[in-house]
Parts: structure tokens; C-alpha cells; sequence
């Protein structure tokens, strides 16, 4: 089974063992970022340092200045890692350890580009903006993301992509200090705090013939027993959230809501995949991460499964957890599969973070069983020397 670790260039660039060590764990592929979001990384095993800093939403390789010229949202650039490039030279020594390479690519999730340019960001009903979401209904944003897609995913030597965050991005979010959860918000609430009332999301509520202001008066109504700490409990289960936002909306509303965000999102994606494989030479992986309820938020998308494989050459789900986990994300994508189609099952390995590398090699069978043709495992660079032991001897149990 082809198996892929996620990647920074920082946990190969100044290192002269990385390259031989990611190889040396039984992976066929990395999955190196080339744009991601702000950050602070451990780096366990560098010579050169322990802690890297990305103090912001950036590209880890040069970017276009024609592509760019005369843009006010462009990519940011990075200084935390040295060298102009640091993604191609990570891709270069990456790919001389013998591993194939693939682009990871964070798109609609920037909070320096929300701070610089707050209009282009979701904004909830209360009127509160999320700088770390722009809103992916406003035309400009979503030329943004098209654009940065096709750039930071065809990079020389990379054979793929997978595309993070191309969709709705919402309320959740890390951050420092984080103080908002003193009330229990499930994921109903997390969806009602995340439904955009920008002025590109209320013409949309408006060409659908429902009146902004009213649902906007709907949702502030609806999010009041949360806020009291009277509704029920979603389950945490994706059918049981998405029943709840119907019981605090109605499902007309709730419809409405759904209809105007899924036609948004599967633009997007349309468009981005597009993008990719006009700028591809050749044949060229476009995955995406995903999760198979349209509503679910961040970095792993909401999507309809048949309409994200009908875009895309499969999707890369979170896997990380029991049983019920894997089986809540893999099978509704099997009925919409073909001979091209990866449905890679993403496994956390560092176990300081909620990963599970001693019981791999058994969650990753469960995957196999329940449609997973391909292993995602994050992080190689993150994870302890232990983790790493763990993941070598698994991947060579499943080979």
C-alpha cells in the first residue's frame, strides 16, 4: 500500500539526514508543503535548530512577480527558512532519497491576509470577522485561491497535490490563548457561528429569495438557547449535527443556507482543480483533503462525495481515532470511485498529538477494509524518534 509523510521544507532544508530517514520509514511519497498557514513546529531531530516560528500565512518558494504584479491579495513570502527556495530544495533532496514528491497547498486560511484586507473575510451574524477565514464567495478571494492552487501545486519534481482548506473555513480555529470554550457549542453551533454574512454572501441569500437581515435575525435566534446552554447534544456524529442545525433553523432555512454554500464550494473546487491541471505538464495528481458532510468546516472541507470525485483524483480524509471515525468518512465515498480514484486514510503518528503510531499497522488494515486504497501520515517531522520507530516497523507489517 502507498503510504505518504506529510512534510515542511524546514524539517529537510540545513539537514543532511532527512531526506534518508523519511525514506527509511517504508513511505513511497512525501507530501511537502509549499503554502501553509502560520505556525510554531517542533523540529526534534535538526541539527541546526529545535523550534521553527512561520509567523505567518506564507509561500516556501518564490513566487511569481508576473502572476502577482499589480494584485492586492498576492501571497506572502517567507523569511523563517533559509534560501530562496526553500521548498525546492527540500523537493530536490527529497526526491534523490528516491521518494516522490507531492505539493501540500493550504488555500482559504491566511489570517495575515484576513488582518490586511478584513473586508474579504467571513463575517457571522453578530457582525464579528474571522481574519483567518477569507470569505471563498467573494469573487476576488476566490481568484486568489484559483491562482495560488495552480502556482503552489505545480512546482518542479512534484508528481501531485493535495489542496487543504478549499472550502469553507469557519469559527474553529487554533489560537493563541484560546478562551471560547466556556460554552459547548457542537457542531450545529459551530456551523451556525460560521454561516458568512459578508455583502458577496448576503446577494447570494438575496438571489435565492430570502431577505439577509431576516436570516441573519434567524441565526442570532437560533444561536440563543446554545448560548444558554439549552439545546441538545449533536452526538458529535455528522448526521446528528446536521439534524440539529435543522431543529435551531428549520429545515428550510437550513436548505437555503446549505444550497448557497455547497453551490459556492463546489465552484471553487471546480475551479481549482481546473487551474492545476491547465498549469500541470503531463499527468498530475490533484487530491483534496475532505470530509463527507457538505457542513463540516476547515481544514478538511465539506464536500458531496460524488461531486468532489467528478472534480478531483480522490480525497485524503481524517482517519485518526476508533472505528467509528474511520467508518463515519470512508464508505460514502466507495460508490463513487474509479480505477483513478485515491481515497488516502490520514493517520496521525505523533502521539503527543492525538496520534496512535503503536496501532497503526491494525487502523490502517480497518481503513483497507472500509475503502482506503492509500496511508496519509502526519508528521514525519513533528514526530518523536519512538513515533518514527513505531511507524517503520507498521508500514513494514502492511507491506
Amino acid at each position: 500500500m502507498k503510504a505518504s509523510a506529510f512534510v515542511y521544507p524546514w524539517d529537510v532544508v540545513g539537514d543532511p539526514d532527512a531526506a534518508r530517514r523519511i525514506a527509511d520509514l517504508g513511505v513511497q511519497q512525501v507530501t511537502l508543503a509549499s503554502a501553509y498557514h502560520s505556525t510554531r513546529a517542533l523540529t526534534p531531530r535538526h541539527p541546526g535548530h529545535r523550534i521553527v516560528t512561520a509567523r505567518h500565512a506564507a509561500v516556501l518558494y518564490p513566487p511569481s512577480a508576473e502572476r502577482w504584479q499589480g494584485r492586492e491579495l498576492r501571497p506572502y513570502e517567507q523569511s523563517w527558512v533559509p534560501g530562496d527556495d526553500p521548498y525546492g530544495e527540500a523537493a530536490a533532496a527529497l526526491a534523490d532519497a528516491g521518494l516522490e514528491v507531492h505539493a501540500w497547498v493550504v488555500l482559504a486560511h491566511n489570517t495575515r491576509l484576513g488582518e490586511e484586507h478584513p473586508r474579504i473575510t467571513v463575517r457571522n451574524a453578530y457582525g464579528d470577522r474571522y481574519p483567518w477565514a477569507p470569505c471563498i464567495a467573494r469573487p476576488e478571494v476566490r481568484a486568489y485561491l484559483v491562482d495560488l492552487a495552480a502556482e503552489a501545486a505545480v512546482r518542479p519534481g512534484a508528481r501531485g497535490t493535495e489542496l487543504e482548506s478549499c472550502g469553507w473555513y469557519g469559527l474553529a480555529h487554533l489560537h493563541a490563548h484560546d478562551k471560547i470554550g466556556g460554552v459547548p457549542l457542537g457542531g450545529a453551533g459551530q456551523y451556525l457561528m460560521s454561516l458568512c454574512f459578508c455583502e458577496s454572501c448576503e446577494a447570494g441569500y438575496a438571489e435565492l429569495g430570502a431577505d439577509p437581515e431576516e436570516l441573519r435575525d434567524l441565526v442570532v435566534r437560533a444561536l440563543r438557547p446554545v448560548w444558554a446552554g439549552e439545546t441538545t447534544a449533536d452526538g458529535g456524529d455528522r448526521a446528528g449535527e446536521w439534524a440539529e442545525v435543522e431543529k435551531l433553523l428549520g429545515a428550510d432555512h437550513a436548505a437555503l443556507f446549505a444550497a448557497w454554500r455547497d453551490r459556492i464550494a463546489s465552484g471553487l473546487r471546480g475551479e481549482a482543480v481546473a487551474a492545476v491541471r491547465a498549469a500541470a505538464d503531463g499527468d498530475f495528481q490533484v487530491l483534496l483533503h475532505a470530509d463527507p458532510a457538505p457542513h463540516r468546516l476547515g481544514a478538511n472541507v465539506g464536500v458531496d462525495p460524488a461531486d468532489v470525485l467528478a472534480q478531483a483524483d480522490g480525497v485524503v480524509l481524517p482517519c485518526t481515532g476508533g472505528e467509528a471515525a474511520r467508518a463515519g468518512v470512508l464508505p460514502p465515498f466507495v460508490p463513487y470511485r474509479t480505477e483513478r480514484t485515491v481515497l488516502a486514510a490520514n493517520f496521525t503518528v505523533v502521539a503527543g498529538m492525538g496520534g496512535s503510531p503503536a496501532t497503526l499497522a491494525r487502523d490502517a488494515a480497518h481503513a483497507v477494509e472500509l475503502g482506503a486504497d492509500e496511508l496519509r501520515l502526519y508528521h514525519a517531522g513533528l514526530a518523536s524518534d519512538q513515533d518514527l520507530a513505531a511507524v517503520r516497523t507498521a508500514l513494514a507489517e502492511l507491506s
